[in-house]
């Protein structure tokens, strides 16, 4: 047991040095890309499931982009609503794709998309949610990569309503976080930034070496993040582009959707490791790299249960000191997380008005990562639970950029 034990305190140790060390290339300064002048031709694709309140808003900030019209076009998928989805988003100027048969998630549907899309003459593919609006110059920063040499590309993501609520303030510092300590170190060192579900694009030679878009877990976007790495494409980060997301509200609503985002980590971890480490990768460092993402929810599930046999079994052995240095260790942690945050509401461009709820809870929403992941561990998530929006006002998130 002791050797387990030691193997187990071993692996996480490396897990955490390694992540570290990628941070460590923050420090680096970013490069711009060079501005070009307007030259690829993109599709816009938005799986849309009951968003007639914010279909309109996403639609309209395409169609107003500082991009000439001719090489843009913006179509909304429509899947499962029983709203008018495809009535608002065709009013604001969408074109409609139609589902040719049942479509269960937002996998089955940019599947659909890409199916009939492929074969009309786009240059590269940028998929939103919803709920997103852009900046007016997204287009023309996403060509600037592409004619840099980027085929796959993650955008800068802000929350569009950080003052609605605590919790919407804390998804938009913990983007800021993972900018930092992710997307940038590894811009500057060559890996991939961090694909999620929101705000990136693909170029046509990608989708046509992948066959399409093929995927079948919970989080379409970390499956394809692991089908890039296969096949040796990088995810550039291009922070300069900028798009808004309308945050949950409801610390309740955030735990499902945050679970569902563990769960289909670990789903794509038990379908894609044994292909990226049986298959030849052009580029083995992104194979290493996103294994290690994928293998994270596992140690941080296994080091929390660690952490928690371990003070258990203390208190039970009678050692009261191991209560003290566990209090001291929760408040030393939730100071700390509070400094956190008065710093990236900074380095966010949140400023601090309006941000105190964010700033006090965000230690707590951090922290219920763990337990999450632990759960995660023992019980799967294979259902896609809706979050209501109502539409953001952009401005409140973008303060400092205008």
């Amino acid at each position: 047991m002791d050797d387990l034990l030691f193997i187990l305190s071993l692996s996480l140790k490396i897990f955490t040095l390694y992540f570290a060390a990628v941070a460590m290339f923050a420090l680096r300064r970013r490069r711009k890309y060079p501005r070009t002048a307007p030259r690829t031709r993109f599709a816009v694709v938005v799986a849309a499931r009951n968003e007639e309140a914010v279909i309109g808003n996403l639609v309209h900030s395409v169609l107003s982009q500082d991009y000439p019209a001719d090489l843009r076009d913006v179509y909304v998928v429509p899947n499962n609503c029983t709203d008018f989805t495809e009535a608002a988003a065709a009013a604001a100027g969408a074109r409609i794709i139609h589902c040719v048969g049942p479509v269960s998630s937002k996998g089955g549907a940019l599947h659909e998309a890409f199916e009939q899309l492929l074969p009309l003459d786009y240059d590269a593919f940028v998929v939103f949610d919803a709920d997103n609006v852009l900046e007016r110059d997204y287009l023309s920063r996403v060509n600037d990569a592409i004619a840099a040499g980027a085929r796959v590309l993650k955008t800068r993501t802000r929350a569009g309503n950080p003052t609605a609520s605590g919790v919407a303030g804390c998804y938009g510092l913990y983007n800021t976080c993972f900018d930092l300590i992710w997307n940038r170190p590894r811009a500057a060192c060559g890996l991939s930034a961090r694909l999620v579900g929101s705000g990136f694009a693909v170029c046509r030679e990608v989708l046509e070496a992948l066959g399409g878009w093929n995927t079948s877990t919970i989080t379409e976007d970390a499956e394809f993040a692991a089908q890039c790495a296969r096949t040796g494409y990088r995810i550039w980060w291009v922070p300069d582009a900028v798009n808004y997301d309308e945050e949950p509200n409801s610390f309740f609503m955030s735990l499902r959707q945050r679970k569902r985002w563990c769960s289909g980590v670990m789903q794509v971890a038990k379908k894609e490791l044994g292909r990226l480490w049986a298959e030849d990768c052009p580029r083995p460092w992104l194979r290493w790299d996103i294994s290690m993402y994928l293998v994270a929810p596992f140690t941080q599930a296994t080091s929390a249960l660690l952490l928690l046999g371990g003070v258990l079994s203390s208190l039970a052995a009678g050692e009261e000191v191991t209560a003290v240095v566990a209090a001291c260790t929760v408040g030393l942690y939730y100071v700390g997380g509070v400094g956190l945050s008065v710093l990236l509401c900074l380095l966010g461009g949140y400023g601090l008005q309006g941000m105190t709820r964010t700033i006090l809870l965000f230690p707590v929403f951090m922290a219920s990562w763990l337990p999450l992941q632990v759960v995660s561990l023992f019980r799967d998530t294979r259902q896609w639970h809706a979050i209501t929006h109502k539409g953001q006002d952009p401005v409140a998130g973008c303060r400092a950029l205008r």
